[in-house]
């Protein structure tokens, strides 16, 4: 059988001496996404998920000389390029996305377990971009420690196919180069505002500060109930030519907007209004807008919180040179496999099924 997953991989080259390779590569990268998809959190839980699999994993590729330990895998994941892995990574999932309006959100997420020292220093951070509609993690890119997310996200950026697509970034992300790239590769942006962009923010506070201005935006507004609280949002929205004449450098701003959330607790009463300001190339359409603001949340509620709760992610105490990053691509690659499939379930079911049935485990594989 045909792995789509693996065929990607083939540009990732393999560090080790040939002629000297007890365990072929292609081998270590399914027998550990296999352990990922299983259950397995840590090298020693892929070593036992995949030797009690050998048998099935032999229907792929020969596993001449049976699993790799635990060890071993440490090894060759702190080797492995991480370039070339997460260049893999991208080509592979995007065929999982079928091109269209998604909104791709731009977020990060810290793994504490990474971490090298007690105070947290040293952790990876990990930059991800998440269709927000298919589920899925389309890219990651580690932040550099002596940088920060605006030199990971251009990056980022540039291994995606984001034509079509509209792209949500918090305030972090909000730069000229970045927006530049997003229309360049013909997308809309949703970007946030706060004090790091100090004239834009200001300037777009002051507009929607003013009554007349105010008075001439479209508005559109919703109601959600649930987790104890009442949580009304709106968002006002109006065309920003006279922002662009202000600010020139900034390819394809076209609409500002205001999103307020407005909180109230069931059992209290008390009530939290909170207002933020985005820039976007999309035209002033509040409730497209909102429905894009709203979209982004999913990559912290969907992804990094199912990362954490139901892969155990932030336990995982993988630290030693390339291997958090790698070991983390092959979980996004492991949850991508988990929410394509259309079956009902949740992941951590759907990763218990896959450990006992091995036509639902080849399923999920299956390209």
């Amino acid at each position: 059988m045909s792995l789509g997953f693996l065929d990607h991989m083939r540009i990732v080259a393999d560090h080790r001496i040939p002629g000297m390779v007890t365990y072929p590569l292609d081998e270590v990268l399914l027998a550990t996404l296999v352990g990922v998809v299983c259950g397995a959190d840590d090298w020693e839980g892929v070593e036992e998920v995949a030797t009690g699999a050998l048998e099935w994993l032999r229907g792929f590729l020969p596993f001449t000389n049976g699993i790799p330990t635990a060890q071993t895998l440490r090894k060759v994941f702190r080797l492995l390029d991480t370039q070339a892995l997460q260049r893999g990574f991208a080509a592979w999932a995007a065929l999982l996305r079928a091109e269209a309006r998604d909104v791709i959100a731009v977020d990060g997420k810290t793994l504490r377990g990474s971490k090298m020292s007690p105070d947290g220093s040293g952790a990876l951070h990990l930059v991800s971009a998440y269709a927000t509609e298919a589920g899925l993690v389309l890219a990651q890119r580690a932040v550099d420690g002596k940088s920060n997310k605006i030199t990971a996200i251009p990056e980022l950026l540039d291994m995606l196919n984001l034509n079509g697509a509209i792209v949500s970034i918090g305030a972090m992300g909000t730069q000229k180069e970045i927006a530049r790239r997003i229309v360049d590769k013909g997308a809309d942006y949703v970007l946030a505002l706060k004090g790091n962009q100090t004239s834009l923010h200001e300037d777009t506070a002051l507009f929607f500060a003013d009554p007349v201005c105010a008075a001439d935006c479209a508005a559109s507004a919703e109601t959600d109930a649930g987790h104890g609280r009442i949580e009304e949002r709106s968002c006002r929205a109006a065309e920003a030519r006279w922002l662009a004449e202000r600010h020139p450098d900034w390819k394809g701003l076209r609409s500002v907007a205001a999103v307020t959330a407005r909180r109230i607790d069931k059992k209290t009463g008390r009530a939290s209004v909170e207002t933020r300001y985005f820039i976007t190339s999309l035209e002033p359409d509040p409730k497209a807008i909102l429905a894009a603001v709203r979209a982004h949340w999913g990559i912290e509620n969907n992804l990094h919180w199912t990362m954490d709760v139901t892969f155990d992610e932030d336990r995982c105490r993988t630290r030693k040179d390339a291997s958090p990053l790698n070991f983390a691509v092959i979980r996004h690659a492991g949850y991508n496999l988990l929410k394509a499939d259309k079956t009902r379930g949740s992941l951590r079911r759907k990763r218990l099924r896959a450990c006992v049935d091995p036509a639902f485990r080849a399923d999920l594989l299956a390209p």
